[in-house]
């Protein structure tokens, strides 16, 4: 059973018993489309744990955690992938996977690979003022964009966050209305234009059939 999303976000996800041959070390924020790729594709070769979502908001953790998370598990996988982009570290997981002779999935963040690496960079000049949100961000929202930045309990600051930004990007992994609604209500909330972006997996996929 996939835990909720709060406990994603707080705790991430364990792996079970070892029983594949390569251990996939992923954001929480991922889960789900992880699993839902391993079950579509049969790829029973491939185990995976997660680390807190929430990390997204403390990015200085990622590279750490992964360490100790390939310590942890080093005698139990004869490989390890990391299902993280460079996520904010400044090429710190980049350097640690070199390192420790672990290859990660390519591009700066979630919203890349998602996108596509080449169609987002194509986009990159024009797309500045826009804000991103994946399935997982739209459905905890509040737990990452709103509670975080205080919004909350001052809503006044939201054109001091959000005032240089033109639209939300809804980055669909699936086809989900409630989900579209949703990020729709998000856009409204932050003052910004909608935009919904059916990209499915993106590149993510590709990177894990390559395994």
């Amino acid at each position: 059973m996939i835990p909720s999303d709060a406990e994603l976000t707080e705790n991430g996800l364990d792996t079970d018993t070892p029983r594949g041959r390569i251990l996939l070390i992923a954001c929480g924020a991922l889960a789900r489309e992880i699993l839902d790729l391993k079950a579509a594709n049969g790829w029973t070769h491939l185990d995976l744990t997660c680390l807190p979502a929430k990390y997204h908001l403390y990015p200085e953790k990622i590279t750490d955690a992964v360490r100790a998370t390939i310590a942890k598990h080093r005698d139990d996988y004869d490989d390890f992938f990391v299902v993280y982009a460079d996520c904010g570290t400044g090429g710190g997981l980049q350097a640690a996977c070199d390192e420790l002779g672990v290859k990660m999935v390519a591009g700066p963040h979630c919203y890349s690979f998602f996108e596509g690496n080449a169609a987002f960079a194509a986009k990159m000049d024009e797309e500045f003022t826009s804000f991103y949100l994946t399935d997982f961000l739209v459905r905890q929202f509040d737990a990452f964009i709103i509670k975080p930045m205080g919004l909350d309990r001052h809503p006044e600051l939201r054109d001091m966050y959000f005032g240089n930004y033109e639209k939300l990007v809804y980055q669909a992994q699936t086809d989900d209305p409630e989900l579209t609604e949703k990020a729709r209500k998000c856009a409204d909330r932050l003052g910004l234009k909608f935009e919904r972006r059916l990209t499915g997996y993106g590149d993510l996929t590709e990177a894990l059939k390559a395994l």
